[in-house]
C-alpha cells in the first residue's frame, strides 16, 4: 500500500533530507584518493550524529556501517572497509538519516581525481537518467513511466540499466510501497497519488545488467566487473509536479 503524506509530515521530512543533501556535499568536498572506504564512512557518521539525526543504515537488516560506498564495479551496498580510493575509481555513496520520526535518502557517485571518458560519460548519463525519469511526473502519473524514460535514456547512451535493484517509497520507514523499478513499459504500473514520497535512483552499468552479491550477502558487484554508477533523491509528487527533498 502506497503510503500518501499530510503536508505536516512532509514538513518534518524536511530536516533529515536537508542532512543528507548536506552530508553527501559534505563528503564530496573531503573525498580524495588514498582514503578508505572506511574513512568515508565515518564522514558520513560523524555529520549525521552531529546535526541531531541517526544513521539509518547503520544495523538495518544487520548492516554493519552507516554508508553504502561502492567502488568502480560495485553497484550498490559496498560495506566500507580497508579498501583504498585510487585516481581514476568511481565512488558512490548512498546515506539514509532518521530524524523527526522519518528517513532521508540520497546517493550520489563521485569521480576521483582524473578519471576516463567513458566513466565522465557514465556519471553524467547517469544523472541525466534521473531527472529525465521525473519530467513529467505528477500526480496520477503511471509507476513504470519513471523506470521506461530512465532506460530510453540509458540504453540510447550505450549504457544498461541495472534490474535487480529498484527505488522504493519511503517515510516512517526507510523502504515502503511502492518499488520504483529503473525499466518498465510507458503507461503501465499504479497511478502514483500526490504526496507519496518515493527515491527514484537510477544505477546504471557500463555493460551488461546482471549482478552478482558477494559472499557478505550485501556487495553487489556487475558480473561482467564493468562500472556502475548511482544517482538518488527524495521526492514528492505533486498534482502539478515534483518537489525534490534533497536537492
Amino acid at each position: 500500500m502506497i503510503h500518501v503524506k499530510t503536508e505536516a509530515e512532509i514538513e518534518l521530512m524536511r530536516e533529515p533530507n536537508r542532512i543528507v543533501r548536506d552530508c553527501l556535499q559534505f563528503v564530496g568536498e573531503r573525498i580524495r584518493a588514498g582514503m578508505t572506504t572506511k574513512e568515508v564512512d565515518t564522514l558520513v557518521f560523524d555529520f549525521i550524529k552531529a546535526s541531531g539525526a541517526e544513521p539509518s543504515c547503520l544495523g538495518y537488516c544487520g548492516y554493519p556501517a552507516s554508508a553504502c560506498v561502492s567502488v568502480n564495479e560495485v553497484v550498490v551496498h559496498g560495506i566500507p572497509d580497508d579498501r583504498v580510493i585510487e585516481d581514476g575509481d568511481l565512488v558512490s555513496v548512498d546515506i539514509v538519516a532518521y530524524k523527526n520520526g522519518f528517513h532521508g535518502d540520497s546517493a550520489r557517485t563521485f569521480k576521483i581525481g582524473k578519471v576516463s571518458e567513458e566513466n565522465e560519460k557514465l556519471v553524467r548519463i547517469t544523472e541525466e537518467c534521473f531527472f529525465k525519469g521525473i519530467e513529467d511526473l505528477k500526480a496520477g502519473t503511471p509507476l513504470y513511466d519513471i523506470g521506461y524514460k530512465v532506460q530510453q535514456h540509458a540504453e540510447q547512451n550505450g549504457f544498461s540499466v541495472i534490474r535487480a535493484y529498484t527505488g522504493h517509497g519511503i517515510g516512517r520507514e526507510m523502504h515502503e510501497d511502492p518499488s520504483v523499478p529503473n525499466f518498465g513499459r510507458k503507461g503501465t504500473g499504479v497511478r502514483l497519488p500526490a504526496n507519496c514520497v518515493i527515491c527514484v535512483e537510477p544505477m546504471i552499468a557500463a555493460g551488461g545488467f546482471r549482478v552478482n552479491v558477494l559472499k557478505d550477502g550485501w556487495t553487489a558487484v556487475t558480473r561482467d566487473m564493468r562500472p556502475a554508477a548511482h544517482y538518488e533523491n527524495t521526492v514528492v509528487v505533486r498534482e502539478n509536479g515534483v518537489e525534490i527533498l534533497t536537492l
